[in-house]
C-alpha cells in the first residue's frame, strides 16, 4: 500500500475511534477528532501532513513509486 492510502486508512480509524470515545469515555476526545479533520484539510492544500512523514521514514512509498515498481516488472 501506498503513503496515501495508509494516509487515509488511518486518519478514517482515528477519527472513527475518537468519536467512540467521545461518546462513551469523555467528550473532550472529539477534539482529537478536529484535530485529525483539521489535519486532513490543511494537508488538501499543502500536500504535507505528520504522519505522511513519519510514514515515508517507515520506509511505505508512495503512490507514484509503486507504479513505478509495477511497470518495471511488466
Amino acid at each position: 500500500m501506498s503513503v496515501e492510502r495508509w494516509l487515509r486508512l488511518i486518519a478514517g480509524f482515528f477519527i472513527l475511534l475518537s468519536v467512540a470515545l467521545g461518546h462513551w469515555v469523555s467528550a473532550y476526545f472529539y477534539l482529537f477528532t478536529a484535530f485529525v479533520g483539521l489535519n486532513l484539510l490543511q494537508s488538501a492544500f499543502t500536500d504535507w501532513c505528520p504522519m505522511m512523514s513519519f510514514l515515508k521514514l517507515l520506509g511505505v512509498k508512495t503512490a507514484a513509486q509503486c507504479a513505478l515498481e509495477q511497470k518495471a516488472r511488466a
